[in-house]
């Protein structure tokens, strides 16, 4: 262990402000980070949930053939494809009457059961177990009497349109479909793809290798990824500032105790020890107080984060933020990789106040604590 770090065990960093500041911001800093990549999880989710990201189109119907099937296999990237086929139609339970938007999917389900939004169930005052019929217009009125199965919750409301899943055998005998055909076919990507471009270059590479017409969800949802976006940007500007923010309070505190120190300076100097090793004994100090900071902040952070993604305590209003909870996911890479940037910024700038080291004096700091100290 070298001098500087021996003799910086010995001396107490005196800005307990400071400390508690920088605890502050890496509270903010890491609740900031949490709730922007759980509103990005919870916005993808929600949208692969009705058009997955990449969603393959043709005009009469996708043919689920051997030679689609195996082209998809090659692509990279792709972590499932589902047929779906989806089907506009009414919902009627007695005088109330809502349009739905039917999704048939691949289920074990008995035939003739749906799941429904929570929000529909509400509406219609039907749970679980309840009948419920239901018509369609495809060339003409036909009339189909529903169980519903679930009602699953729906804490992300993209648009007014209520998604009603059933099994794909239904939709397919409503509308005279083969077994082999789907409506369109679904692709969700693995973790790699969560940028809107990544979204939407992966999207064109799947329609150019299946000579379908492939639309991204990324792009059909714009407006949200362009919030995303507006959140990222947000988030990027609490990082910087409560960065900068801990990083003075720290500055503030090492000022104060270089000025305290100064006869402490001196002696080292008169020693013989140079000013960048007496530097160094001072960043030390204030990096473990830094270090200190940020745990602190850390942990009480993940201590709501988690609170929160057990309960949902803190709502919101699903018609402006589109979830009805702050939803947070707790991402220990990024959450590292803040506290590493916020403590490199901060030992950056504590540089300056070091730099007022080589300017104590040794002869005059050493002397004016003789005179001021009390004589025998």
């Amino acid at each position: 262990m070298g001098a500087p770090f021996f003799i910086s065990r010995k001396l107490r960093f005196k800005g307990k402000v400071s400390v508690w500041a920088t605890a502050i911001s890496s509270f903010v800093m890491i609740v900031a980070v949490s709730i922007s990549s759980g509103y990005r999880a919870e916005i993808r989710s929600a949208v692969a949930d009705v058009c997955a990201d990449a969603t393959l189109h043709s005009e009469d119907g996708v043919l689920l053939d051997s030679c689609l099937l195996s082209e998809l296999e090659r692509i990279d990237g792709i972590a499932s494809v589902t047929p779906v086929i989806l089907e506009p139609g009414v919902i009627k339970s007695g005088e109330i009457m809502e349009g739905v938007a039917f999704k048939g999917v691949p289920s074990d389900d008995e035939p003739l059961t749906i799941r429904i939004p929570e929000r529909l169930s509400r509406i219609l005052g039907k749970g679980e177990g309840d009948r419920i019929s239901a018509y369609f217009f495809a060339g003409k009125v036909k009339a189909r009497n529903f169980t519903i199965r679930e009602v699953y919750p729906s804490p992300v409301e993209l648009d007014r349109n209520f998604l009603v899943y059933c099994p794909i055998g239904d939709l397919r005998r409503v509308l005279g479909m083969p077994q082999d055909m789907a409506g369109n076919v679904e692709i969700r990507l693995d973790g790699r793809y969560e940028g809107r471009e990544a979204i939407n270059e992966k999207a064109a590479e799947i329609g150019f290798a299946t000579g379908l017409r492939c639309e991204s969800g990324a792009r059909q949802y714009a407006s949200l990824f362009d919030w995303l976006q507006v959140i990222d940007i947000n988030v990027a500007a609490i990082l910087v500032l409560m960065a900068l923010v801990a990083a003075f309070n720290m500055i503030s505190g090492l000022l104060i105790m270089i000025m305290r120190s100064t006869a402490t300076i001196g002696t080292l100097k008169a020693m013989g020890m140079d000013n960048s090793h007496i530097a160094r004994t001072f960043l030390a100090v204030a990096s473990r107080s830094t270090a200190a900071g940020l745990l602190a902040g850390n942990a009480a952070a993940l201590l709501l984060l988690i609170v929160q993604d057990a309960t949902h305590f803190l709502k919101l209003d699903p018609s402006f933020y589109f979830v009805s909870y702050v939803p947070v996911k707790l991402n220990f890479v990024a959450i590292l990789a803040t506290d590493l940037g916020a403590w490199a910024v901060i030992m950056l700038l504590m540089l300056l106040p070091s730099m007022l080291i080589s300017r104590i004096d040794p002869a005059q700091s050493i002397t004016g604590q003789l005179s001021t100290s009390p004589r025998q």
